[in-house]
This record gives structure tokens, sequence and C-alpha cells, in this order.
């Protein structure tokens, strides 16, 4: 059994599990404050294994497909049974339907804010290359990144980035050299008076700090920071189409993932934490994960939350409900869809790994 194998399994188990619970609890509570009966509430998906206990008319119980949880309110479909969702008012349906998403919102701005609060490994440089402008700039091995045009060096990748946007000009780099902060100003050297394959920019080898030094924002920095996180993600994922269209990023950079894909992404994000004693990398992942499973989530594609919310707000605009019967049976088609899409993802995920 490959460790990749054993990565990707406490993947799924560590960061996708725990999101679905949460956004079935959102349902859950949700439900219960609008005095919405609830059948079942399940860890984990049927068949049922056992049934833990059984309190106000719900069923508690233990299944067999270890993947999150479930809730089953009373007349999900059926406006005729008395206290079930169906039934309720618009108003509660919304509440109820929007809240599996709210709580994956929540639950990511947490975990973001966490994980901004600890702080990612700080950069460090590994190396000079002779004759290079980090030469010039008086950059020496150990120097650790702290600030690259007062923007946090939070990242190689915002290093680099900074460095190729600006090439040519003065960059100015805040370091820390033995406990002390230093000034520098580097002129990156623009494409074509360096070879890319060997070094960059600038001429200096990274590396994450020796001594754990890290990157870390205050409380309330931290939480501005989780917020505008989610919402890049939010963003990310709704320029995406237009974005493959007009050639900004390839089609196997916008490669739709299943279940098994995802896991294989946690995998390596928890590899990672456990190799650099850091929880970033994780906590990072479950956020972003959580963003996404939220936002698609509420998409209006029948089955899905986001599909129910559109009936109600049809409902709401015409001023009667659409045929139980009808809307059961786009629901129906729309799952059956998505059950097919993701088998092929699956496969997809197997045959061709992402890592």
């Amino acid at each position: 059994m490959s460790s990749s194998f054993l990565w990707s399994l406490g993947g799924f188990f560590i960061v996708l599990t725990p999101i679905i619970l949460v956004h079935e609890l959102g349902h859950f509570f949700a439900a219960r404050l609008s005095n919405i009966r609830v059948d079942e509430f399940g860890l984990g998906f049927p068949p049922r294994a056992l049934t833990l206990t059984e309190r106000n008319g719900t069923i508690y119980s233990l299944n067999w497909i270890p993947l999150g949880g479930f809730v089953r309110p009373a007349g999900e479909d059926d406006p005729t049974v008395e206290g079930g969702l169906a039934a309720a008012s618009k108003r509660a349906r919304l509440f109820v339907l929007f809240a599996g998403a709210g709580a994956n919102f929540i639950m990511a701005l947490v975990v973001f804010w966490i994980a901004f609060m600890i702080g990612m490994p700080a950069v460090a440089v590994s190396d000079v290359a002779p004759g290079s402008p980090a030469v010039t700039a008086g950059f020496e091995a150990g120097d650790v990144f702290l600030e690259v045009e007062g923007i946090k060096a939070e990242s190689s990748g915002v290093i680099a980035d900074i460095m190729r946007t600006m090439a040519g000009e003065p960059v100015a780099v805040l370091v820390e050299r033995a406990g002390e902060p230093v000034q520098l100003t580097v002129v990156p050297r623009v494409p074509g008076e360096y070879d890319s394959a060997v070094e960059g920019p600038i001429g200096v080898g990274l590396m994450a700090a020796p001594d754990g030094r890290r990157i870390t924002r205050g409380p309330g920095e931290a939480l501005v920071d989780s917020a505008a996180s989610m919402w890049e993600i939010v963003s990310l994922t709704v320029r995406v189409p237009a974005m493959l269209i007009n050639g900004d990023i390839e089609p196997s950079e916008a490669r739709p993932v299943s279940v098994i894909g995802i896991s294989q992404i946690a995998g390596q994000a928890a590899e990672v934490s456990v190799t650099n004693n850091n929880l970033f990398p994780i906590l990072n992942m479950v956020g972003f994960i959580s963003v996404a499973l939220g936002f698609t989530n509420l998409l209006p594609i029948p089955a899905l939350d986001g599909g129910r919310i559109m009936f109600v707000l049809i409902e709401a605009v015409r001023g009667r409900r659409i045929e139980p019967e009808r809307e059961g049976m786009v629901h129906i088609v729309g799952m059956l869809v998505l059950l097919g899409l993701m088998v092929l993802l699956i496969v997809q995920d197997i045959v061709n790994p992402i890592f």
C-alpha cells in the first residue's frame, strides 16, 4: 500500500468528512430553530449500520459509508406532511436550505483565521548566485524575507510574483538577519538577462527558515485576511469560465475533481503539514474546500441546495408553488445527472491522478 494512498485516505477523513458533516449540521440546527421535524440525522451515508439513539422524533444513526453525514427532514418534498420542510413557510425553507452553505462559510472563516494567526513558515535565502542582483543588493545566505514592497513575504510564490512583475525596477525588501531587521533594495533582471531554468530574477535560492520563524498576523488582521481569502476563492470560481475562454489558464488547471481528487489534494496538504511541523497547509486546504463546497451547493442546479432555493424563489415570484411531483422529478433527474458526472470524475481521478 503506497504512502500516497495512505495520505489520501487520511486527507479524506481529516478534511472532507468534517466539512460535509458541518454542512449537514447547518441544515440540522436551522431545521430545529425553524420547528421543522427531522426524521434522521446520520453520521456517514446509508446503508445504516446501527441506531445510536432516538430523541424528540429524530433517529441518530451510524452508517456504513464514512462520508460526513446527512439530514433527512420530514416531508422534504411533500407539503402535506405537517411539521415537514415542504410545509414550512418560504422564509423557513430558505433559511434551512442556505444554512448548510452558511455553516461551511463560518467554518472556513474560523479555519482561515486560525491559519493566518499560526502563519506560514518564513522563506529564507539558501544561497546567492555570484554576479547576481542579489549580490549587488547585499543579500546573504540565511536572510529571512519579511516584506517585499510592503507586502508580507508569506510564501516563495509571493516573492517570485513581485520580482517578476517589477523586473527592471527597484524593489524594497525587508529581511531579518541575525535577529535584526535589514532593509535592502534589489533590481530584478528582465527576461532574457538570465537563464530562468537555472535561477530567478534576483539570483537567490529559497528555503524554509531553518529555525521555524513564521510570518504571522494579529487576530484583527487575520480575520480581515480570512474574509478576503474567502471572497477570492468565490471570485476565482466565478471567473474560471471567462479565464478559460480568454486563455488565461489551461483546461488542465480548471480540471473538475471528484471526492478521490479532493482526497488526494487534502492528503498532500496533510503530508506537507506533518513534514514541516506546521498546521498552515492543512488548515488552508480545509478553508478552501469548505468555501468551495458551500458555494457549489448554492448553484441553481437541481438536487443541490441551490436548485431547491431556486424553486422557492420561483414560488415567491409567481405566488404559488410548483407542483411537488414536478419539482421532485426535476430533482431526481438532477441527482441522476450528478451521480453520472461523479462516476466519470472518480474514474478520471483513478486513471489520471492529480499527482
